[in-house]
């Protein structure tokens, strides 16, 4: 289902900024070696989420769910000086491609790639974050958000990606496992007094959260 007109898309990121040199490589490898390369934030999603992440001016951000690095790096793009990106992905099989891409952005001295759940690192960390950005297992997102929500600062974001789930939640035929469960999210979401909330039909959907003080 498309969610905007794709000729609207079109012009929309035509009149985006440019995707920078190494993220299009990284964009490029991930389509020829890298399966469900769909999962690819891809430019417009990525320059969206850079200019979100600068006017927060982060300190600290953590990524749920890394894939190749696209989106980290795009985030990471606005940390300030000294600041660092935290980035959680389950599967060990793309560690070697998410650092070989850190490297290339240069920001293997922002970016800490932590392997394994999320669920069982989240606890542990111990920063106070500008920024998170939840894009991993669809039927874990409420227990992602409720595991970060006292970890970020009054102000701060928590952006959920996919909660659209290609536009099956508004369609009432659509009643498999994880429609049924985004729909129970987003709802959580929107009645959660703790924060400002937009849900914006960008990509897959993104459902932006800032926390208030």
């Amino acid at each position: 289902m498309n969610l905007i007109d794709k000729y609207i898309e079109t012009y929309c990121a035509d009149h985006t900024d440019e995707e920078p040199p190494a993220l299009s490589r990284i964009a490029r490898d991930t389509y020829a070696h890298v399966l469900s390369p769909r999962m690819l934030s891809g430019n417009f999603q990525g320059r969206f989420l850079s200019l979100l992440a600068h006017l927060c001016k982060p300190e600290y951000i953590l990524e749920i769910g890394t894939y190749t690095g696209y989106s980290a790096i795009c985030m990471a793009e606005a940390l300030i000086p000294g600041g660092k990106l935290i980035t959680i992905e389950a599967n060990a099989e793309l560690e070697s491609r998410i650092k070989q891409n850190v490297i290339l952005a240069q920001m293997q001295d922002k970016i800490e790639i932590k392997i394994g759940q999320a669920s069982a690192i989240i606890p542990d960390l111990p920063f106070q974050f500008d920024l998170v950005f939840i894009d991993a297992d669809k039927l874990s997102y409420d227990l992602y958000y409720d595991q970060v929500f006292d970890k970020v600062k009054p102000n701060g974001l928590i952006i959920c990606d996919n909660v659209l789930w290609d536009g099956k939640v508004i369609e009432p035929k659509a009643q498999d496992k994880t429609t049924r469960y985004l729909r129970e999210f987003n709802s959580k979401l929107k009645e959660d007094y703790r924060t400002q909330k937009v849900l914006l039909p960008v990509r897959d959907g993104l459902f932006i959260s800032r926390k208030l003080e």
